[in-house]
Formats: structure tokens, sequence, C-alpha cells
């Protein structure tokens, strides 16, 4: 049970890391006007009581809180999947841009959140978070590597 606790840890971190790059994307899509309101932000929002569309007061922490959780329990579960297996990049980048799917074409339309990709009126949104996927998914894979090899050279004798 431990090599899996270790797994999903390892994976957890490396998200937490991901995550991190992934909201540098998207700070500064939303900085260039191509990003309107952070995406986890309007997600948060539209969970808390009476959300329709109006701000709510600390719902800005709440949706990096948010998109920090969702971030680690993806890598979690990437970690748990890869074991002790390397996470080449592609995959890497291909688990970054199935989330975005899933997730912008699938649950958040679905809960009213926000449109699907393909029907969004702001062009810039979707670009922006493919791009950040990507990221999202480079960033997992190069960490979950990164911390195979840390825990794979602390093990040795």
């Amino acid at each position: 049970m431990i090599p899996v606790i270790r797994h999903v840890a390892r994976g957890a971190a490396a998200g937490l890391l991901a995550t991190g790059a992934m909201s540098a994307v998207m700070l500064a899509g939303e900085r260039a006007g191509l990003l309107p309101g952070q995406p986890p932000r309007h997600i948060v929002r539209a969970a808390l009581p009476g959300h329709r569309r109006r701000p709510k007061r600390g719902e800005k922490a709440l949706g990096a809180g948010a998109h920090l959780a969702f971030g680690m329990g993806s890598g979690a579960l990437l970690g748990l999947l890869a074991r002790d297996g390397r996470v080449r990049l592609p995959l890497g980048v291909g688990y970054g841009l199935l989330i975005w799917v899933t997730s912008y074409e699938g649950w958040v339309p679905a809960m009213d959140i926000l449109p699907p990709i393909s029907r969004d009126p702001e062009p810039g949104r979707p670009a922006v978070m493919a791009a950040g996927h990507v990221v999202y998914g480079a960033a997992l894979a190069l960490a979950l590597n990164r911390l195979r090899r840390r825990g794979t050279a602390a093990t040795q004798p």
C-alpha cells in the first residue's frame, strides 16, 4: 500500500507545480485581454449559493484553491496510473488536453457555467485555455519524471 501512496503523493506534488505553470499562462492571457476572467473563478462562483453571474466575496481565493486542488488531483491520478514508469512529454500534453476537452466541452457547459469550447463567444478563451492545458501536461510529465528520479535516487544504497 505504501507504494500507492508514494505514487499519489508524487503525482499531487507534480500537479501542484504544473498548475502553477498553467496559472501563469492563464494570468498572461487575462492581462492580454484574451481571457475574460479566470474559469476556475467562474466555476467556484457557480458552486456558491445564489450564484448566477454576480461576483462573491472570496471567490478569487476560492477559485485559486479549487484550481490547485483540481490540478493536484489530476496529477495524483496520472502519478498513480504511471506508477514508476517514465511519463513521456507527448503523453503529458495529451493528458492536459484531455482534461481541457472533458471539462470545457463536458461538465463545465453541462453545469451551465461557461459555453462549450465549440461555441465560446470569447475567441481568446479557448486558445489561452488550450495553451494552459498544454503547459500543465508538459510540466506535469517533467515534474513527475524529476520526482520519480529523486525518489529512486533516495532509495538507492
